[in-house]
Order: C-alpha cells, then sequence, then structure tokens
C-alpha cells in the first residue's frame, strides 16, 4: 500500500475540520438522549423500560443500517450519504417531539433516528479520512475523529440539559434537531468516495464480506465489540436516572455525560496515538480490563457528586478509546475500498450489544427498582472482552492483498 494518499479535492486539513465538526453533532445530539428519560416519561406515563426500549431499537437500527450506509458510502460518496443521514436524523428529533406512546417512540426515537444516526455517523466519517490519509497516520486520525465525537458530547449534554431547562423537553428536541441540519452543508467538504489503492486487492463487494467473516482475528474483533456497546449504552442512558435515584440532582447526571465526553477527548487521542506504536489489541484488552475494574470500584463506593465525576472521568478515558483502535485494526486487515462497510459490520455487533444494554437496563429496573444487575453483568463482560482480544493478529489479510503480475 502506498505511503502517500491521492490528491485531493479539498484540503486535508479542511476535510478532518468537517468531518471532526459533523462527528461532533451527531454524536453530541446523540449523547443528550438520557437526559430526556425522566422528564419524558414521567410527563407521558411511560415506563423505564418503554422509553429504554426505543432507545434500544435506535442502537440496534443505527447498527444494521451501518454496514449499509458505509457501503453506500464507499460506492456513491461521503458527502451525499451524510446529508442524506442528516435530514432523516433531524426529521426523527422533531417527530420524535410529539411521540406520546411506546409504538410511536419505537418509529421516531427508534427506528427513524437509528438509521439517520447510521447514515450521518462518525463511521462515514473515519471511512472518508481512511482513505485520505497514509497507513500510518490512520489511527491517529481516527483518534482525532473520535475525540472530536467526545468533544460534542461534552457541549451537547449541558446544552441539552439547558434547552430542556429552558424550553421543555419538546422543544429541546426540535432545536437539537435543528443544529443536526448544520451536517447538509459540512458534508459538501468531505466529498469523494473509495477506491482500490495500490497494495489492495480489487475484488468485488461480497467477496470482500466473505473473505471478512473468515478471518478469525476479525471475528474476534467483532465479538469484542459488542462489550463496548453494552457498556456505553447502558451508561449514557441509565446513569442520569441512576444517579438521581441515589438522590443527586439532574443536572449532576448531565455533567457526568460531559465529564464523559470531556475525558474521552483525552482517550482517544491518546488510544489513536498509542495505536500506531503498540500492539492495537492489547490496547483494547487493557481498556475492557480497565473498565471493569473501574464500574467495580464504582459499585463498591457511596454515590456522591465526587464519586459519580471521578468514574465519569475514568470512563470517559476508556469511552470511545476502543473505535479507533477498532477501525484501525479493520483498515490493517482489509484495506481501504470497503472500509466503511467492514467497519460497519463490526458496528453493527457494537450496536446489538447497545441494544441489549440499554432495554435491559430498564427490563431490570422496573422489575427489580435497582440497576445493580446490570452494572455487575458489564463487569463480567468487560473481563470476557479483554480475554477476548489476546489471540487478534496485527497483520493483513493476504486474501485481500492484491497478486502480483504474472
Amino acid at each position: 500500500m502506498s505511503d502517500s494518499p491521492r490528491r485531493l479535492p479539498v484540503p486535508l486539513p479542511l476535510i478532518i475540520a468537517a468531518g471532526c465538526v459533523v462527528a461532533a453533532i451527531t454524536f453530541g445530539t446523540r449523547s443528550t438522549f438520557g437526559l430526556f428519560t425522566l422528564p419524558m416519561t414521567e410527563d407521558l406515563g411511560l415506563t423505564r423500560e418503554t422509553y429504554g426500549m426505543a432507545m434500544a431499537i435506535q442502537n440496534l437500527a443505527w447498527g444494521i443500517a451501518q454496514p449499509f450506509a458505509g457501503g453506500i458510502a464507499d460506492r456513491y460518496g461521503t458527502a451525499r450519504t451524510l446529508a442524506f443521514g442528516a435530514v432523516l436524523y433531524a426529521l426523527g428529533m422533531v417527530l420524535m417531539a410529539y411521540s406520546d406512546t411506546g409504538a410511536m417512540l419505537n418509529l421516531t426515537a427508534g427506528l427513524l433516528i437509528g438509521v439517520g444516526i447510521a447514515v450521518a455517523s462518525f463511521g462515514v466519517v473515519m471511512a472518508a479520512f481512511g482513505r485520505v490519509v497514509s497507513p500510518q497516520k490512520r489511527s491517529t486520525v481516527f483518534g482525532i475523529a473520535t475525540a472530536a465525537s467526545s468533544m460534542g458530547q461534552f457541549l451537547f449534554a449541558p446544552l441539552g440539559q439547558a434547552f430542556i431547562n429552558a424550553f421543555g423537553w419538546q422543544s429541546a428536541l426540535i432545536y437539537l434537531g435543528a443544529l443536526v441540519l448544520l451536517v447538509v452543508p459540512l458534508s459538501s467538504l468531505l466529498r469523494g468516495r473509495s477506491e482500490s489503492q495500490p497494495g489492495e486487492a480489487d475484488i468485488g463487494f461480497m467477496t470482500a464480506l466473505s473473505q471478512a467473516l473468515g478471518h478469525n482475528s476479525y471475528r474476534l474483533l467483532v465479538i469484542g465489540f459488542f462489550v463496548c456497546g453494552f457498556h456505553l449504552a447502558f451508561i449514557n442512558v441509565h446513569m442520569p436516572a441512576y444517579l438521581v435515584q441515589c438522590g443527586l440532582s439532574p443536572e449532576v447526571g448531565s455533567w457526568s455525560i460531559a465529564v464523559i465526553g470531556l475525558f474521552n477527548v483525552v482517550g482517544s487521542l491518546a488510544s489513536g496515538y498509542l495505536g500506531g506504536r503498540l500492539p492495537k489489541q492489547m490496547l483494547l484488552a487493557s481498556i475492557y480490563f480497565t473498565r471493569a475494574v473501574a464500574i467495580g470500584i464504582f459499585l463498591l463506593l457511596p454515590v456522591t457528586e465526587a464519586t459519580a465525576y471521578v468514574f465519569s472521568a475514568a470512563m470517559g478515558l476508556l469511552w470511545l478509546s476502543t473505535v479507533p483502535l477498532t477501525a484501525g485494526l479493520v483498515a490493517l486487515f482489509f484495506g481501504t475500498r470497503y472500509l466503511g462497510m467492514l467497519y460497519g459490520l463490526a458496528f453493527l455487533s457494537h450496536q446489538i450489544g447497545s441494544f441489549i444494554g440499554v432495554w435491559l437496563g430498564g427490563f431490570v429496573f422496573d422489575v427489580t427498582g435497582s440497576y445493580s444487575l446490570v452494572w455487575y453483568l458489564g463487569i463480567l463482560l468487560g473481563l470476557g472482552s479483554a480475554i477476548i482480544h489476546l489471540p487478534i493478529r496485527e497483520a493483513s489479510a493476504p486474501a485481500m492483498l492484491a497478486r502480483p503480475a504474472e
């Protein structure tokens, strides 16, 4: 594979800046949904499980749509894909504001927003970054994109709470939806589609998919990414309500989510930097193991503002730090021609974990009045994922390399 990226229609710094803003807006908006748990369920008379199911469907729809969104961007271009996704995302936000039943929430907050996030997500942005930077710089640039997503979480969590306090939850959803539409003009700076690079085999879509699914290290990576989704979705949606249950204010919940986002800027940048210098699979194993330890310590300590913020800071360092490493391994295994699709398939596993984490959190709370069982399950899954990553081999898949001319 060539060390020099091909000539670009837009300067590289502008591409990276636009992609980072897109990632910040789309992920930042999505991170506010946990703040709506209490006001929407109390105002509409819904259960936590009902709201959790809508969020679970959102995560699952996001995951199912992500490989298709990545494949469409690979083939038809990033700009049109992102713009369409942003419109769909914003429409879902507006319709969610007028959804007063579980079925309507499943359709709007669940299906519509989930697909919109997939089509306008940082997964598509990272595929665009992957094709314009050299292999040596990919992990770092993926870390920058992930850090931008986290900065969006830091900015949008308190902004979302401020909108709710000032205007009510319905208007807050509409205003946040309007902000998502900023992605449409920004997407034009990310135009372009993936092509086979020097050293990569020029194979078909289905052949690439089949060979990827037959690659043992890729399969282990996909399985491990499930746990990342479980942790993130459960904490993002249910921790604000959990902290209120423990006697803290809703503002502590919103700032806890913001602290996660702020510290994940550091975690993502560090992960991207280290991923270019240390074995990625060992870094991933360390991240999952440390998550399990952090959750265990949090459960042993009294829940106060201080422990909530310290736990949020620790989880923030580990939050999306898995993403540049996972995307970097996918690009290393298979090249960039089908990076959007193959990373999207790994992300589907992540979102299946998200679906289970969000739904199970609501279900367990409604049945037991506590989130404890899900916290303990999160510890066990973190330890299991750490073990799964150890056998992964950090090397290109031979079938994806170009054959020398005879």
